[in-house]
């Protein structure tokens, strides 16, 4: 494979939630680039990725991120599989639309409860530092690395309907910030991206529309038409995965080297939801 403009070849790459959605479509693009790649991900079965001959590898983790001993095999893998690791992408996530009050409907199934809330923040919180914190030790015993976050415009702007998976990942924002401060003196930069509304992919279910539908008090045909409303998003569109994992590409460069500490917000403009 001729060098890229990114310089992204035979490094190790992290990628956890790899195995759909935004994960699989960052994970595909640093395989298009060269990188070796480690899935990982809660999925038993293996996704099938698109894999030029004689040039990237890709291995697959089955792999829990609020479990440490399951991300520590992860990441003993991968070293012994490709001898270091250059980036995480902690990209697994979660999302259960709530309200804080229902007063519609008694014990609505809509209303935030213990279960909800530990869900979402063990995986969306405890997920991302156990993983950082795990593959980060690594990079600090290398002296070089990059971990990027997976945030949300909403954890930047708040959301309607989706207060706890909003909380969660302003939470992974101060992450990025704090151990920016922390790594960055140990050769290690850290940087979040926050994608906006993105295009269909199997994890927008129906279920999951007909619930945050319900917390906005509006239809699901109402909820979809707002996708691509330019009053919401002034670029008049929803985004593309492809637009994400190139973002998340270029920060894991050398291209970006003086970039960190930042939430980089890949959402079309929208700036309130």
């Amino acid at each position: 494979m001729e060098k890229s403009w990114l310089s992204l070849e035979n490094k190790t790459v992290l990628v956890t939630g790899g195995a759909s959605g935004i994960g699989k479509a960052v994970a595909q693009e640093f395989l298009n680039v060269g990188a070796n790649v480690v899935v990982c991900d809660l999925n038993p079965n293996e996704p099938e990725f698109q894999i030029e001959e004689n040039s990237a590898k890709m291995l697959y983790a089955n792999m829990n991120v609020t479990d440490k001993e399951s991300i520590s095999s992860a990441v003993q893998k991968a070293k012994e599989t490709f001898g270091s690791i250059d980036v995480l992408v902690n990209n697994a996530g979660i999302n259960i639309p709530s309200l804080l009050i229902d007063d519609k409907e008694e014990n609505s199934k809509y209303e935030l409860n213990d279960n909800i809330y530990d869900k979402v923040m063990d995986i969306n919180v405890k997920g991302v530092y156990l993983c950082a914190q795990i593959a980060g030790r690594e990079m600090v015993k290398q002296g070089h690395g990059v971990i990027i976050n997976m945030s949300s415009e909403c954890g930047l702007e708040g959301s309607e309907g989706q207060g706890i998976y909003a909380a969660s990942k302003n939470a992974v924002n101060s992450f990025t910030r704090s151990w920016a401060k922390e790594l960055g003196k140990k050769g290690v930069r850290v940087i979040g991206v926050a994608p906006g509304i993105m295009e269909a992919t199997g994890l927008r279910t129906l279920a999951y529309e007909e619930a945050l539908s319900y917390t906005r008090g509006i239809t699901v045909d109402e909820l979809r038409a707002g996708y691509t409303k330019s009053s919401t998003t002034p670029i008049g569109r929803d985004g593309k995965l492809s637009e994400v994992a190139n973002t998340v590409c270029f920060l894991a460069s050398e291209r970006a080297g003086y970039i960190h500490g930042v939430t980089v917000n890949v959402a079309g403009g929208k700036t309130r939801g």
